[in-house]
């Protein structure tokens, strides 16, 4: 059993909630810090504020015991070994990271620093961000001797991110000393020493005893570089099979077969390899931004990083021309919306695909009854119900009486939707499907026009027997 380590996490939010709880969860003490009053009164009373499988469950397991959230940092600070700074990096009017809230931490960790501690860069930021920490704390008359940064990235998916951060594919720690290095890997000790998958009542998930997850150690630029590549890497995937999509409907090719015989190459993988309505989230849209300025800071040309942007944001008028396609008219259409949040398992709108659809369609004077199984509330902060805008109830009550059916996001249970029902409910049966949920032969049997991305139109199949004269 590793030794547990006293750990403060800055900042409550997707990564360092889920920060908390895990590290809690690996054994470690942990002190959860915001300065949000109300933010830091909900958790202590159990409520996750964000929906994440998992989350509610280790919450309960370990608040105001293993974890503590406060809004004092200084008392965090001097409680802990390490102290992990996940605040939000937003992306500037300029497309790089705003390091603002970054800064503001560190000058604040320096009041109250007088032993050695690691400051961990959880949130994602930009190469030189550790140079920066350290000139932070210097000039707030922090001794260099007390302190280390480590970039430490996270590679959490939303919906996921529990499992993910106690089942990773890999640990990366960025470190310059062997001193911090040596913190960084005691508290992962759990993990990458199996010493957790022996556990009784453990989240699961892909890593064992027999195989635990790598640690990588690494230098804390390569680090900070790790985590803006992956993410670009993967949304560069994502943006070059909606080419291929854009180029299989143009001939009349099936993408997924395509996927398939591209995804059976070891060298490709078929991961990241879905066409749809485009990437959003707080992640990859941000990061590429991020990633694509600090070359340009740089003198890097990375022009590649443009197109990949270019393709996503196309990608969304591509959708709202094939409702065109299938509805003629946009003007005074009725449209069942089925969901608002950038991807399935979340209830983050932040740079979700379907918001930006669904105020395209509003914008063609198209009337929406949208529904999402937990982004409402979310959405109806930043698209207030109108009297073209209403929300639904359930997906059978967002169909009811619409001109066709909108599939936005990759719910489970929107792949598992009563078709019959479905096709009662619609006026017309026309279904606008942007995450390929069904299989277009199905909904041609099922008497739908379905219409897909990458994939051929079909049409309901007809009885030519009972309709001959």
């Amino acid at each position: 059993m590793s030794k547990p380590i006293p750990i403060a996490v800055v900042g409550s939010g997707y990564v360092g909630l889920v920060a908390a709880v895990c590290f809690a969860e690996m054994g470690h003490q942990v002190i959860c810090v915001d300065n949000d009053e109300r933010k830091v009164a909900a958790l202590q009373a159990g409520d996750t504020l964000i929906h994440e499988q998992y989350l509610p469950e280790l919450l309960g397991r370990y608040r105001n015991d293993r974890v503590r959230f406060t809004t004092d940092l200084g008392e965090a600070t001097r409680a802990s070994d390490a102290i992990f700074i996940a605040v939000g990096t937003p992306q500037s009017e300029a497309g790089d990271a705003d390091l603002s809230y970054v800064e503001a931490v560190a000058c604040e960790i320096a009041r109250s620093l007088t032993t050695y501690k690691v400051i961990v860069e959880k949130s994602t930021v930009p190469v030189y961000t550790n140079e920066w920490i350290s000139r932070a704390l210097e000039r707030n008359g922090v001794d260099r001797t007390l302190f280390d940064v480590v970039s430490n990235p996270e590679f959490l998916r939303e919906g996921t991110a529990v499992g993910d951060f106690l089942h990773p594919d890999r640990i990366v720690v960025g470190a310059d000393s062997e001193r911090a290095a040596k913190v960084l890997s005691d508290i992962y000790a759990p993990l990458t020493s199996g010493d957790y998958y022996e556990r009784e009542g453990i989240i699961p998930g892909m890593c064992s005893t027999s195989e635990p997850p790598p640690l990588l150690l690494t230098s804390t630029k390569s680090a900070e570089i790790i985590k803006h590549a992956s993410n670009a890497f993967l949304a560069l995937k994502i943006s070059f099979i909606n080419a291929v999509s854009n180029l299989c409907e143009a001939t009349n090719a099936n993408v997924e077969q395509v996927a398939r015989g591209m995804g059976l190459d070891s060298r490709i993988g078929p991961k990241f390899l879905r066409p749809g309505i485009g990437y959003g989230g707080s992640c990859f849209p941000k990061d590429v931004a991020a990633f694509r300025a600090v070359a340009d800071q740089l003198g890097i040309d990375f022009s590649l990083l443009t197109e990949v942007e270019k393709i996503n944001s196309l990608q969304k008028k591509r959708f709202v021309s094939k409702v065109r396609s299938a509805l003629w008219n946009l003007r005074g259409k009725k449209l069942g919306v089925l969901g608002l949040a950038f991807k399935g398992d979340t209830d983050d709108i932040r740079e979700s695909p379907a918001i930006d659809i669904v105020r395209l369609l509003l914008a063609e004077g198209c009337s929406i009854a949208a529904f999402d199984p937990a982004a409402t509330e979310r959405t109806q902060q930043v698209l207030p119900t109108d009297n073209k805008l209403r929300y639904a109830t359930d997906a059978y009550d967002a169909a009811g009486d619409a001109d066709a059916l909108l599939i936005l996001t990759d719910w489970q249970e929107f792949a598992d939707l009563d078709l019959r029902r479905i096709n009662q409910a619609l006026r017309y049966p026309i279904i606008i499907d942007g995450r390929n949920l069904y299989d277009p032969s199905a909904m041609s049997d099922q008497g739908f026009t379905y219409l897909s991305v990458g994939r051929p139109v079909v049409h309901p199949v007809r009885d030519l027997a009972s309709s001959a004269v």
